[in-house]
């Protein structure tokens, strides 16, 4: 089983996305980020469950889909997975991720 490392940029964008919900609900808010925390914990099993980011060249960065959003994550090793963010639908990965 593979330990899930949140980087300092993913709480960022996870205090945004909750942030922005919780302006107009904020249960909805909650759950949204449950939803996400829930969704990413599959990869500590199942780290290749993600489509694979074609312009990450050799690094194994992929992406995991949860309602509008995409939680990009590196696969390190065998035991270790960073998750580098979560993106709004809309926005353009390769902006962030390069």
């Amino acid at each position: 089983m593979a330990r899930l490392n949140w980087t300092a940029e993913a709480a960022r964008w996870l205090k945004d996305i909750h942030d922005d919900i919780a302006a107009d609900d904020p249960a909805a808010a909650a759950r949204v980020l449950q939803g996400i925390f829930g969704r990413a914990a599959i990869l500590t099993e199942y780290p290749d469950t993600g489509h694979r980011y074609e312009n990450a060249g050799e690094r194994d960065i992929r992406v995991l889909l949860y309602g509008h959003y995409r939680i990009a994550y590196l696969i390190k090793t065998d035991e270790e997975i960073d998750v580098l963010g979560v993106f709004h639908g809309a926005l353009e990965l390769d902006r962030y991720l390069l």
